[in-house]
């Protein structure tokens, strides 16, 4: 067994204001355990520490949470080892979660986790330009969500498309999204969208990290999102 993460993970949320009960933490700990075995055999984290897997993994997915509501639906485009959907799940038991990612083997790591902490979710395998031309995904989630490390006007044509009208793209970002966002406002009006406001947030040992929020107020046009290697080179 690794590390015993689950009292510094509720102290960490705690000083949050979030809490972790006893068995969500417990599920915590089987989740790092297994990210950490994982991660011997395929590449899913470069942090492997496990009071770092607290802090940039878990803890920073989790202070999404009160953008979210129990029933919602949420889309995590390019889950990769499962953030921020799958803590965010632990969290909201009642949250209806998709995972969306185009690595096969990531999506093997992740059913074995949601079966081992006993939770559900929907998991895709597609790129998130394919995704978001499907029916069944495409406008139809409350929020979609995405760590990449895209810039963000070419997040906005990978996720925006999942979003019913109303709904909100949480793009989490550093320390400084100005920019980015500045840059991304094209795309953002092009694909029906408004800038809703960012957050910003210090994790504990000085990280800073933000979170912008996008969100749909007219219909997607059929155009979008157009083909991965068009997104890559002439961005929005």
């Amino acid at each position: 067994m690794s590390e015993d993460i689950r009292q510094y993970l509720q102290e960490c949320a705690a000083s949050y204001g979030i809490a972790v009960s006893s068995g969500q933490a417990e599920q915590f700990q089987w989740y790092m355990e297994l990210l950490i075995e994982w991660n011997q055999k395929m590449n899913l984290t470069a942090i492997t520490e496990p009071k770092a897997v607290v802090v940039k993994h878990f803890l920073d997915s989790i202070l999404l949470l009160p953008e979210l509501e129990q029933g919602d639906t949420l889309i995590d485009v390019g889950t990769g080892a499962g953030f921020p959907g799958v803590p965010l799940k632990i969290l909201r038991p009642g949250l209806h979660l998709t995972l969306l990612d185009s690595l096969n083997k990531r999506l093997i790591f992740l059913r074995e986790v949601l079966d081992r902490l006993g939770l559900d979710a929907q998991i895709v395998h597609a790129r998130a330009e394919e995704g978001g031309r499907q029916a069944g995904l495409r406008t139809k989630f409350a929020f979609a969500t995405a760590r990449a490390v895209a810039p963000l006007n070419l997040l906005c044509e990978y996720c925006l498309p999942f979003l019913q009208m109303g709904g909100v793209f949480l793009a989490m970002k550093g320390p400084e999204p100005d920019e980015e966002v500045e840059a991304a406002k094209r795309a953002v009006s092009l694909l029906g969208c408004r800038l809703d406001g960012v957050k910003r947030f210090t994790l504990p040992g000085g990280d800073a990290r933000s979170v912008v929020r996008i969100r749909r107020e007219k219909p997607l046009a059929a155009a979008y999102p157009r083909h991965g290697a068009k997104i890559s080179k002439s961005p929005l």
